[in-house]
């Protein structure tokens, strides 16, 4: 296969909140906020380091940071966009002020080496025993084509620790998406259920709908991967749910999260089919439709059809957002919060709010309680994470140096109900556009990732203090 360059389709647990939040205003805004972040790492490309990180990043039991770059590695130049992608750590230092070292732990290789992985999509999730887990979009044992050449439809990956410190970290390809019928192009970060399941998404592939064609097929999938039962043994994959696109939506975010019963939540960047005008003011990939939230049911008896209910459909500016990147977070009277990419009063995204109805079988509503953009930021790439009460997300443009900003909602200084600027990222020699999903610390500071750095297009690790 020849190296081909061109601009890639990547977009980017039930967890509890203590209050809901209320219609939020500009006037709360800190828009002097001084950029108080500190530079972990900053990626270089190249054979020797990543390049563009692919979601954010997660800590182990010892403070070690891990995350995944679209590009870069020494995995061989044939891949898409030239370079195949890695997975890095980040060891913190011995004393308080000092360097923090990054390690190449993996180098994609894509289809040509051994039909491997390649260009990650999404961040990692960690197991007890400090198993990194993760998809890529292209690359493995399926068949996908892309401008004529075979780039495989994408992969699940397990990158298992050393058994002796020093080691070699082993990485092993757990499944390989095939199209058609199955996924193709996985995107977003991996979910565990208790079992020790992993549920995702891929954006194209399932069998029905048109998106984007003829560059992709389908309209995406949600799908479950059961562990083998002994060890060394092959892992099961199972597709939930294959969206239709149109009224129903298309190219699912992942990011999923369960709730009580079993059920799983989550969003889709486009479809749902609804408008202000008859016709749909988000064409996009999917022909028709702004992003939905939506919810899989799980079947009663064994093996039988999960059941999905669109519980919302997006109708974009100016009275609503349109697009979400990233999946919804839920309190515990399961009320759902999230960001969309684009739409609400400013063009420029907006968070919303999706309350349950207060009988079986009603109708969710919908509020938007945040207009995105100017010093709050805009344009978020990533979801919310919370901690006590408050939840914590970013925005990839505007803040006050148009470079991006870290936020939080809910708790600030004018208590529930307010937002609060944590970090206005500057112009010039330092971080701008993060895209990640944020990290707590043991001790609350907040760990992420921009995709760029002194006005380039690298990426680089970020600590904010809070």
């Amino acid at each position: 296969m020849s190296a081909r360059r061109f601009t890639v389709p990547l977009h980017g647990a039930f967890v509890l909140l203590t209050s809901t939040l209320g219609l939020l205003s500009y006037a709360a805004a800190q828009s002097l906020v001084p950029a108080n972040d500190t530079v972990l790492h900053v990626f270089q490309g190249g054979s020797a380091d990543g390049i563009l990180p692919a979601g954010g990043v997660v800590f182990d039991s010892a403070g070690n940071l891990y995350g995944a770059t679209i590009y870069g590695g020494s995995g061989g130049s044939d891949c898409i966009g030239g370079s195949c992608g890695t997975v890095y750590e980040l060891t913190p230092p011995a004393q308080p002020g000092g360097a923090w070292v990054e390690t190449i732990l993996y180098n994609f290789t894509g289809v040509s080496h051994n039909q491997d992985g390649e260009l990650p999509n999404g961040g990692l999730v960690i197991d007890a025993a400090g198993n990194l887990y993760g998809v890529t979009a292209y690359g493995g044992t399926g068949g996908c084509e892309l401008f004529g050449g075979v780039d495989g439809c994408g992969t699940v990956f397990k990158l298992s620790p050393p058994s002796q410190p020093g080691g070699s970290w082993t990485k092993t390809t757990i499944y390989s998406f095939q199209g058609g019928l199955d996924g193709d192009l996985a995107m977003g970060s991996l979910t565990f259920d208790a079992a020790g399941n992993l549920y995702g998404a891929t954006q194209y592939g399932g069998g029905f709908g048109t998106c984007n064609a003829p560059f992709y097929q389908n309209c995406g999938t949600i799908f479950e991967l059961s562990p083998p039962k002994k060890q060394g043994g092959t892992w099961t994959e199972r597709v939930l749910y294959s969206f239709k696109g149109g009224t129903d939506g298309a190219n699912p975010n992942g990011g999923l999260i369960f709730d009580k019963y079993g059920a799983l939540y989550g969003t889709t960047y486009y479809g749902g089919g609804i408008s202000r005008t008859g016709q749909t003011t988000c064409e996009g990939n999917a022909g028709t439709g702004c992003g939905t939230v939506f919810r899989l049911e799980p079947p009663v008896a064994s093996n039988a059809a999960w059941h999905e209910e669109v519980l919302y459909r997006f109708r974009n500016w100016p009275t609503d957002g349109a697009l979400p990147s990233a999946g919804v977070v839920a309190d515990e009277m399961g009320n759902l919060y999230g960001m969309t990419l684009a739409g609400g009063s400013n063009e420029e995204g907006a968070v919303f709010l999706l309350s349950p109805p207060g009988q079986q079988g009603g109708i969710w509503t919908e509020t938007v309680i945040l207009n995105l953009g100017g010093p709050v930021g805009a344009q978020p790439m990533a979801g919310f994470i919370l901690r006590s009460g408050s939840l914590y997300g970013t925005g990839s443009s505007d803040g006050v140096y148009s470079a991006g900003t870290v936020f939080r909602l809910g708790q600030g200084a004018g208590g529930v109900g307010s937002y609060s600027v944590l970090c206005n990222f500057p112009a010039g020699n330092q971080v701008a556009e993060p895209e990640s999903s944020l990290t707590f610390d043991k001790s609350g500071a907040l760990y992420g990732t921009a995709q760029a750095y002194d006005h380039e297009i690298n990426g680089a690790v970020f600590k904010v203090d809070n």
